[in-house]
């Protein structure tokens, strides 16, 4: 039997596609990859394809990366999987490759704060098949009715090379979080597609079926992703806490945060892309409504994060700040680079956060928001596209074609759901993710 390792992508969809090719060959496709086609990135998370300016024109090439590997054995198969970066044939980086458009973001960090960053995702998932523990929220039994899984999962983390934290019984049906320690940069986004990945082939070698889809049941709780951030200075030492700052947050952290605030609405069609993502973003749904900041506020759209510590070194290497406004419909990579983006633009633009909000803001009339600096997000993805289209600040953070690429991808997205209910739409993102 030939063993095969299959060479991946996280694209636009927030899809993982690729091609797979004998591990024999693995010192040539490092080098060479594996051929890759254009219009493969307006492929929507249903496969269909949206208007695209490639047509069936071009060529690109699919190199994977050796630091991804996992290798991942069941009782009854391994899978071998690689994520990689798309480059043109004569090797640069191709403007629509996730990686690189994370890269980019990151070495902007770099370039403006001199820091790096580590990052960790925070994912919910749930198993469609068998029957709901009932009446289990965060509850044991409901955890040893999958402990198996459970246990087989962080396994495969721990295998991977990753740093398994916690998994539990979540609130909703079924419903379970894995965490999973921080990484660093362009790993961290990496870590985020492993882990569903292998979340995914653990239910299905145990007869399972595992969904990352934002929502499930308008009228239960969905499937949310936590971005923990913080920073390093050039030395590696600790660049997010300040006990002086605001929250605690140094300088950096502080117009990093008012820099993501800002520009919130107009990157969350990155964030939080599927049509039923806006189902989530609604008050009272420990989601995300409202472009504030919160001291450990599960409400807020971006989050300072309580630490254990108490000695000062110690609670500087804790602190974190949480972006709460995503999804899995969303490509790690790129919600990360959108991120980044923004925080960057706040410290170059010298910004302040706000203060942070100790109210349910939904009370507030639309006078008093503006008046405190606060938006409604937008409800829907069409809302949130034509933010980001017409936000020229955001669109300049990325290679030019990028914009009309990703808002036709979306619009066939939107397309194909058109005439379906929104159980219907519930359910066909179930299935796609």
């Amino acid at each position: 039997m030939t063993d095969l390792i299959f060479a991946a992508t996280c694209d636009l969809a927030g899809k993982v596609r690729g091609k797979a090719f004998p591990a024999a060959q693995l010192d040539k496709r490092l080098k060479r990859g594996v051929g890759w086609t254009p219009t493969n990135v307006q492929i929507t998370c249903f496969d269909t394809i949206s208007e695209s300016p490639f047509g069936a024109l071009g060529d690109l090439l699919l190199i994977p990366d050796e630091e991804t590997a996992v290798v991942a054995q069941f009782e009854n198969g391994t899978e071998r999987f690689m994520l990689g970066d798309i480059v043109t044939l004569e090797g640069a980086p191709w403007d629509l490759c996730t990686r690189a458009l994370l890269r980019g973001a990151l070495e902007r960090l770099q370039n403006v704060a001199g820091v790096s960053m580590l990052a960790a995702f925070e994912h919910e998932f749930q198993l469609t098949t068998g029957n709901a523990a009932k009446y289990e929220a965060y509850g044991r039994a409901g955890f040893e009715a999958q402990r198996g899984l459970c246990e087989a999962l962080m396994s495969h983390l721990a295998d991977a090379g990753l740093s398994p934290d916690s998994i539990m019984k979540e609130y909703g049906p079924n419903q379970y979080e894995v965490v999973i320690g921080p990484e660093a940069g362009m790993r961290a986004a990496d870590a985020a597609v492993i882990v569903r990945e292998l979340t995914r082939a653990t239910a299905r070698h145990a007869g399972e079926h595992a969904t990352y889809a934002p929502i499930l049941d308008p009228a239960s709780v969905g499937n949310g992703v936590h971005v923990h951030m913080s920073f390093l200075d050039a030395n590696g030492a600790p660049a997010t806490y300040d006990p002086d700052g605001p929250c605690g947050m140094s300088e950096l952290a502080a117009a990093f945060s008012a820099g993501v605030l800002k520009y919130l609405d107009s990157i969350l069609a990155l964030t939080a892309p599927s049509v039923v993502s806006y189902l989530r973003l609604t008050p009272h749904r420990w989601s995300a409504a409202y472009n504030n900041l919160g001291f450990r506020d599960r409400e807020a759209s971006l989050r300072v994060c309580p630490v254990t510590a108490k000695d000062p070194a110690s609670i500087a290497r804790q602190f974190n700040i949480e972006y709460r406004a995503a999804d899995a419909a969303a490509c790690p990579h790129l919600a990360l680079a959108a991120i980044v983006h923004a925080g960057c633009q706040g410290i170059e633009d010298g910004l302040n956060p706000p203060a942070p909000t100790e109210e349910d803001l939904s009370l507030l009339s639309p006078a008093d928001l503006d008046a405190r600096g606060f938006i409604r997000l937008p409800e829907t993805l069409e809302a949130a596209l034509e933010r980001f289209e017409n936000n020229t600040t955001v669109r300049g953070w990325f290679p030019e074609v990028f914009a009309p690429v990703y808002v036709a991808h979306k619009r066939g997205e939107m397309a194909f759901l058109a005439e379906m209910d929104t159980a219907a739409q519930c359910a066909a993102y179930g299935r796609t993710y």
